[in-house]
């Protein structure tokens, strides 16, 4: 099953949804604000993307505002802030067959778009 995990408030994900067509391609749709990441999906997340670290965010507005530019943090951390925080999560995450894309940046989103 393809899946993308979301946030719908955000309009690079918004552009990127549509630029990639996911709603035409019956691609299956994640708000993590309104719907929370499972502890279940973010650890298939995890194995497809090789690590928590992967997935996290340090674009997060909460990333500065508690302070953990400074701080090492371990796979566990990651692993929590992400499950507490849904802003944490890279965005979007896609997963499409037995790939997996995360984030914004152009190379991955063609490489997104040709998967589809």
């Amino acid at each position: 099953m393809n899946k993308i995990y979301h946030l719908a408030t955000c309009d690079t994900c918004r552009k990127i949804l549509k630029e990639v067509e996911a709603v035409e391609k019956g691609v299956a749709l994640q708000d993590i604000k309104t719907e929370k990441i499972t502890p279940a999906q973010l650890d298939e997340m995890k194995k497809m993307a090789g690590s928590y670290e992967a997935l996290f965010s340090r674009r997060s507005l909460q990333y500065k505002a508690r302070g953990l530019a400074g701080k090492e943090l371990t796979e566990k951390d990651y692993r929590d802030l992400i499950l507490e925080e849904y802003t944490f999560l890279k965005r979007p995450v896609a997963i499409v067959g037995k790939q997996i894309f995360v984030g914004n940046d152009k190379k991955t989103v063609e490489a997104l778009k040709n998967a589809l």
